[in-house]
């Protein structure tokens, strides 16, 4: 009975994740400019720290502070992000931060920040904005690898990696 409980959890959050994501533009956002109160950005306090970690088959990518593999949108373009609405409760925009960023295996002229259209501050690498995904619940996960065929984990060089990830029967129906 409890793994039919955690089936049944597993089976909601992806339809809820589905329903974010899919919107009349693909993206989780139905195309209008009405404000949203979905959270824009992951927390940010100070300075936010990017390393570089091998994760399930990709290679080294780029992860957060906390070992979670950061992500690039195919939908976005140079120092512009287009994901907007219930897309960002999915995929949180790495916030900028106040101070510097920390950087450890990644060069400091890749990183950059731009000024999302809620006017809140998201890190850039090689241009592109820089994603969290909110299925990736620990270090070394990509669960969101190719989702959707969008969205793609990104290497220390700046580019983005289209390998699957591996196998890893997690539940998450992809």
């Amino acid at each position: 009975m409890k793994r039919m409980g955690w089936f049944v959890g597993v089976t909601a959050l992806g339809l809820a994740a589905l329903t974010a994501c899919s919107g009349s533009n693909g993206y989780g956002s139905s195309g209008s400019s009405s404000p949203s109160s979905a959270p824009s950005s992951a927390p940010a306090a100070g300075s936010v720290k990017l390393g570089t970690a091998s994760v399930g088959g990709l290679g080294t990518v780029v992860v957060d502070g906390n070992g979670r593999a950061v992500y690039v949108f195919d939908k976005d373009t140079k120092n512009k992000s287009n994901c907007e609405g219930g897309c960002l409760a999915q995929w949180p925009a790495v916030a900028a931060g106040t101070g510097t960023p920390r950087l450890t295996g990644i060069s400091p002229s890749l990183v950059g920040s731009i000024t999302r259209s809620d006017g809140t501050k998201q890190l850039t690498i090689n241009g592109m904005p820089i994603y969290l995904f909110a299925r990736d619940t620990q270090a070394g996960q990509a669960n969101g690898q190719a989702f959707g065929g969008i969205w793609w984990v990104i290497g220390p060089d700046g580019k983005k990696i289209t390998t699957k990830a591996s196998s890893s029967g997690n539940g998450n129906g992809y």
